[in-house]
């Protein structure tokens, strides 16, 4: 029986809120990790090569990067509940489009709807629950959020895999729709309405110069894997793209409401943040992509039995997250951002020096590299928080947390794209190299399409008997030594990372946020404007040397 005291607890609209934030953050977070151990399924149902299969995954990330700052400006102006509850309707429709996709052109197209739907969620989910907590309820209602963003990353490849090889790849995408009636119906009744006052008009210059710059460049990527970089239109979509950058800063500097405040780069450990949010999805992350081709397609193992082999990964970065977020109270962020990072490089070193072999026991070379990429990405997530909205005043907290946000997105979308150009561009030369005088030399092309994607095994086993061990051999050769050519890049790329963040992140560029009675607090004491999905717990505690230095009005 509920006691008295436990009954207006259970009824308090709050904790609701939480229970409708969590649950649709926990499926949009899920819908990312859990479609990479799907992709060489959906790659031989769709007939997809590799270009295909980085856009199913770069889509999503397009227009997630493109609208999460546009997507919050709009949910100031007319309720964040509402821009919620959108959202999840518009991510359920396109879960479904993606679950019954016919063709890798629609799913690509399906897709990027979902991220329209997942930028109304993301961009509203922390806003929502800093309008609804205060004080120390706020603090355990943000730690509940960080665990459940550990837990979707920790689960997401083994249930990927588990629905992948049980079902249908499709299920990846159809398990989304309960988990979205859940939380709409859990916002529609529970939740309670809440604006910015002093929200502006969206900024929809900015939003289509960024969004235009944004998305040549990516296709300009992509394509360079299959014309190469001097091909006229190649160069034209990455002049474009630079063109469009250039107009993006031009609206920025002089609109009234920006959808990014440029002054902010003003602070070194902001603009350090950034850097580190791009870094850590364009080394690690996106480099996953292509190891998950290599267990499945290469080494032959099912989508669950790669799922519970990057569990080294995922599991190694929620312990050490978990040991980051207590850190980060007693230790300057940029002691576990730097730090991370070089344990992030040497993890990806460690998954270099892969064997030209297809023996499906070449697989536990990566676990050392896996455990210790783990292990820096669980300290770098946690503090990163903190670098994007601990260096400026509450009003812009916003805003800050959302162009980090975006550049994680931005390194995932261009790192895909761009390691995957390169990883194509080597295959193909390689594997022509390898062919020259045989009797299959006239198909190097066509090969060299089919094993950028990973399929290895397949073309071997559809070769002519007398050329089948030659082809083997070459096409491994080939995938092998092209994979390990881009873990050194996504390396070099974690190394750079963590040089900037040791340069550019500072402590007493962090400010003190000061109760109305002169008492100092933290993050949970945003004001309820307070916006961005990247902030975890007691992570983003904020402390500073210099108490009340701000940007320039």
């Amino acid at each position: 029986m509920t006691s008295p005291e436990a009954a207006p607890a259970t009824r308090d609209p709050k904790w609701w809120t939480l229970a409708a934030v969590c649950t649709g953050v926990f499926m949009l977070l899920l819908d990312i990790t859990i479609v990479n151990v799907a992709l060489p399924d959906i790659q031989i149902e769709l007939s997809a090569t590799l270009s295909d299969l980085q856009w199913v995954i770069d889509a999503y990330a397009l227009s997630l990067a493109s609208l999460l700052l546009t997507a919050g400006s709009l949910a100031d102006l007319y309720g964040r509940k509402r821009m919620f509850a959108i959202g999840t309707v518009l991510f359920t429709l396109g879960s479904v489009a993606c679950g019954a996709a016919q063709s890798v052109g629609f799913l690509t197209a399906a897709r990027a709807f979902q991220g329209i739907g997942g930028a109304a969620m993301f961009a509203t989910a922390l806003a929502l629950l800093a309008s609804a907590f205060t004080g120390k309820d706020r603090g355990v209602a943000l730690g509940l959020f960080g665990a459940t963003t550990g837990v979707a990353v920790a689960i997401g490849p083994v249930l990927g895999g588990l629905l992948t090889s049980g079902l249908s790849w499709r299920w990846i995408f159809f398990v989304n729709i309960p988990i979205c009636v859940v939380a709409l119906a859990v916002t529609i009744v529970r939740v309670q309405e809440s604006h910015n006052p002093r929200a502006g008009s969206p900024d929809w210059a900015g939003f289509l110069s960024f969004s235009g710059a944004l998305g040549l460049l990516v296709y300009g990527l992509i394509r360079a894997g299959e014309d190469g970089f001097g091909d006229a239109w190649v160069v034209a979509c990455l002049v474009g793209s630079g063109f469009l950058l250039v107009v993006f800063l031009a609206v920025e500097v002089g609109a009234r409401h920006p959808m990014f405040d440029l002054r902010l780069l003003l602070k070194p450990t902001f603009t350090g943040g950034l850097i580190a949010a791009f870094g850590v999805s364009a080394s690690i992350f996106s480099v996953l992509t292509y190891l998950v081709i290599y267990v499945q397609n290469v080494l032959g193992y099912s989508a669950v039995q790669t799922g519970l082999r990057f569990l080294f990964l995922s599991a190694m970065s929620f312990v050490a997250a978990a040991l980051a977020g207590r850190l980060t109270e007693r230790i300057a962020v940029k002691w576990l951002i730097g730090p991370g990072f070089l344990i992030v490089g040497a993890g990806i070193m460690l998954l270099r020096g892969i064997a030209e072999s297809s023996d499906p026991g070449e697989w536990t070379h990566l676990i050392p590299g896996l455990v210790v990429s783990g292990i820096g990405i669980g300290l770098i997530n946690p503090p990163l928080a903190s670098t994007a909205v601990g260096v400026v005043e509450v009003a812009r907290s916003g805003m800050a947390s959302g162009v980090n946000s975006t550049f994680r997105q931005v390194g995932i979308a261009t790192g895909i794209a761009a390691l995957g150009s390169i990883f194509a561009h080597q295959v193909g030369d390689s594997i022509t190299s390898s062919l020259k005088g045989t009797p299959v030399a006239d198909r190097a092309d066509q090969i060299a399409g089919a094993v950028t994607g990973g399929q290895v095994q397949a073309v071997a086993a559809q070769a002519p008997p007398e050329a089948r061990g030659e082809i083997l051999s070459a096409t491994t050769t080939a995938f092998v030594d092209a994979l390990n050519h881009i873990l050194l890049l996504a390396a070099i790329v974690a190394f750079v990372s963590a040089v900037f963040s040791f340069l550019l992140i500072r402590q007493r560029d962090f400010v003190v946020r000061e109760h109305p009675g002169g008492a100092p607090s933290d993050t949970a004491d945003l004001a309820p404007d307070y916006v961005g999905p990247e902030v975890t717990g007691r992570g983003a505690h904020i402390r500073d040397e210099e108490p009340g230095k701000h940007l320039p009005a």
